[in-house]
C-alpha cells in the first residue's frame, strides 16, 4: 500500500512581467505631454503586476507615418530581431500608437507585436486589449476616429493658410532672387527684414514680400527684357550672368532652369500663389492643375512690369502650345543623341527644349517619355526608387545627428533652408548621402557632390552600401582640404581619406562637442 507523500518544496511564486512603454508627444497636443502619459502607464502597470523595463519616447512628432519616429521604429526592429526583453507593450491610448492615414497601417504594427508574442495594452481606453469581439470593435475604430481627425485637422490647416493667402501673407518657402521676406504685425506695420533661417516669434505676426536690394532687382528687370525684347534663351541669359560674375540666391551660378523659374514665377509681378504642389498628411505629393491654386492677386509690391511678365509666359507658352507629341518625342530624340543620357535637369537645361513638367504632363511621366524614345536608364530604372528613398531617408538622418550632438553635450542649431547645422555657435556642418553605384567591373563607387556654395566647415559624407539600404561608414572632410564641389570615392581611399573616415559618428558627436575637431570658426 503505497503512501501519498506530502510536497516539501512551496512553488516560488512569479515575479511581476516585463514591459516596456512607448510614449509620443505631438507639437499641438500638450494634454498628451510625455510625463502625463508616462503617469498613467505606471498607474496602469501598477494595477497590473507589470514591471517597466524599457523606454521608447518620440517627442514632437506627427503620428501620421512612421518615417521620423526613431522610437517606434527601434521598438519594432527589436521586436522583429528578437531583441525584445519584455512581453507587453504599454501605450497610453490608440492614437499615441499612431494617427496613421490607412487604419491597416497601425493594426499591422500591433500585429507584428503579437506575432513576436508581445501584447500591446492601451493604458487609458475604456476597453481591455483582449481580441474579443467588443475590444476589437472599439479599438477599429479608435484607429479610424484617429486619422478622421488628422484628415479633418489637415483641412481646417488648409483652409486658414488660404485665407491667409488671399490676405497677401506668405506661407513659407524662400522669397527668390530680388526678392525679401518682409515682417509685418498684426496692424500691417512693417517690422524688420528676415534673413536666411530667421523666422518670426510672434503668433499674431505675419510675413510678406518685397522687393530685395535695388542692384538685384535690377537683374530680374534685365533677365526680362533680354528674354522679351532681346529674345534671348533663357541659357543665354545664365552664361551672361555667369560670365559677369553675378551669383544667383544661394551664391552659385546661374542655370536655365534657374533663369527659368524667374521668368515663369507670380511672386514678381506681386502675386501670392498656393496650393500648386499638395504633400497632404504626408502622402504622395501632388502636382495641382492651376484651377485649383489658391491666388491673391497684387499681394505686394511688384519686381517687374506685368506686361513684360504676360510677355514672357507668353513666349514660353507658344514653344510648347505648337508642338505636338511627336515634336516633343523629335526632340528628346535630338537631345539624347547630344548628350548621351536623359534626365530632368538635362532636358531643363536643353535649349529650345520643353520642360521636365511638361513631358511629364503630356506623357504621364519621364519614364514613359524615355521609353517612347528607346532610352533606358538602366537598371528597370532602379536608381529612380533608391534616389526617392534616400531623399526620404535624409530628414532622419538630419535628426539623427543632431540628437547625436546634444547627447554628446554639445549644441546645435538648423538652418531649415540649407539644411545647414551649426555645432556649438562656431562649426557649420553640411550633411550629404552617397549612393552606392555599381561599375560595369563590378566595383562600388560613390560620387559626392559638396555643398561648397553653402560654404560649411565640414561636410558629413554618408556611404551607403551595396543594396543602398543601409549606412556602410562616414567620412568627415573639412572643406579647406575640399579642393572641388564633386568627390568620387572608391572602396579603398587611401591613407589620407581614411583619416577621416567613421564607422559610426559617436567619435564626431564626442570631438563636436568638446569643439576639438581642430576646425578654425
Amino acid at each position: 500500500m503505497r503512501r501519498a507523500r506530502r510536497a516539501s518544496v512551496e512553488e516560488t511564486p512569479r515575479g511581476p512581467a516585463r514591459a516596456a512603454q512607448y510614449v509620443r508627444m505631438s507639437t499641438d497636443h500638450q494634454k498628451y505631454s510625455t510625463e502625463n502619459q508616462r503617469d498613467a502607464i505606471a498607474s496602469y502597470a501598477a494595477r497590473h503586476d507589470l514591471m517597466i523595463v524599457r523606454t521608447y519616447e518620440d517627442q514632437g512628432r506627427s503620428g501620421l507615418r512612421i518615417e521620423g519616429r526613431d522610437a517606434l521604429k527601434q521598438l519594432i526592429d527589436d521586436v522583429r530581431h528578437r531583441r525584445a526583453d519584455f512581453s507587453v507593450v504599454l501605450v497610453y491610448d490608440v492614437s499615441r500608437w499612431g494617427r496613421f492615414p490607412d487604419a491597416d497601417e497601425s493594426a499591422y504594427y500591433e500585429y507584428t507585436c503579437k506575432e513576436a508574442g508581445i501584447k500591446v495594452q492601451y493604458c487609458a481606453e475604456q476597453f481591455e486589449n483582449d481580441g474579443s469581439l467588443s475590444s476589437t470593435i472599439i479599438k477599429s475604430m479608435k484607429r479610424a476616429m484617429a486619422g478622421e481627425y488628422s484628415r479633418e485637422l489637415s483641412a481646417k490647416v488648409f483652409a486658414g493658410q488660404c485665407r491667409l493667402i488671399g490676405l497677401g501673407f506668405r506661407q513659407g518657402g524662400t522669397p527668390g532672387y530680388g526678392l525679401r521676406r518682409q515682417l509685418i504685425d498684426e496692424h500691417r506695420t512693417p517690422k524688420i527684414c528676415l534673413g536666411r533661417g530667421e523666422y518670426k516669434s510672434l503668433q499674431t505676426d505675419r510675413v510678406i514680400l518685397r522687393p530685395g536690394p535695388p542692384e538685384e532687382v535690377a537683374v530680374v528687370q534685365r533677365i526680362y527684357r533680354q528674354f522679351v525684347l532681346q529674345l534671348k534663351s533663357e541659357a543665354e541669359i545664365a552664361a551672361m550672368l555667369n560670365l559677369e560674375g553675378i551669383p544667383n540666391e544661394f551664391g552659385r551660378p546661374w542655370t536655365r532652369g534657374t533663369i527659368h523659374q524667374i521668368l515663369t514665377n507670380e511672386k514678381y509681378v506681386g502675386n501670392n500663389v498656393y496650393n500648386r504642389v499638395s504633400f497632404k498628411l504626408k502622402q504622395k505629393r501632388i502636382v495641382n492643375p492651376p484651377e485649383m491654386w489658391v491666388r491673391s492677386q497684387d499681394a505686394f509690391d511688384a519686381v517687374v512690369d506685368s506686361d513684360f511678365f504676360h510677355a514672357a509666359r507668353r513666349i514660353i507658352e507658344d514653344r510648347t502650345k505648337r508642338l505636338t507629341d511627336q515634336e516633343m518625342l523629335e526632340r528628346l530624340t535630338f537631345l539624347l543623341k547630344q548628350k548621351g543620357h536623359l534626365s530632368g535637369l538635362v532636358i531643363d537645361e536643353g535649349d529650345e527644349m520643353p520642360s521636365s513638367s511638361v513631358y511629364r504632363t503630356r506623357f504621364g511621366s519621364l519614364i514613359r517619355a524615355y521609353h517612347l524614345v528607346g532610352y533606358d536608364p538602366g537598371r528597370d530604372y532602379q536608381y529612380i526608387e533608391t534616389n526617392r528613398a534616400l531623399r526620404t531617408r535624409f530628414p532622419e538622418v538630419l535628426s539623427q545627428t543632431m540628437a547625436g550632438i546634444l547627447q554628446a553635450g554639445g549644441t546645435v542649431e538648423l538652418d531649415k533652408l540649407t539644411d545647414i547645422l551649426e555645432i556649438n555657435g562656431e562649426i557649420r556642418v553640411s550633411i550629404v548621402i552617397a549612393r552606392c553605384l555599381h561599375t560595369q567591373t563590378g566595383l562600388l563607387r560613390w560620387k559626392l557632390r559638396l555643398d561648397t556654395g553653402l560654404r560649411p566647415d565640414i561636410t558629413i559624407a554618408i556611404r551607403m552600401d551595396e543594396e543602398n539600404e543601409q549606412i556602410l561608414d562616414y567620412y568627415l572632410l573639412p572643406s579647406i582640404d575640399m579642393s572641388s564641389d564633386k568627390l568620387k570615392l572608391a572602396e579603398e581611399n587611401g591613407i589620407y581619406l581614411d583619416a577621416y573616415r567613421f564607422d559610426d559618428l559617436d567619435a564626431f558627436f564626442n570631438l563636436s562637442a568638446r569643439n576639438d575637431l581642430g576646425i578654425a570658426a
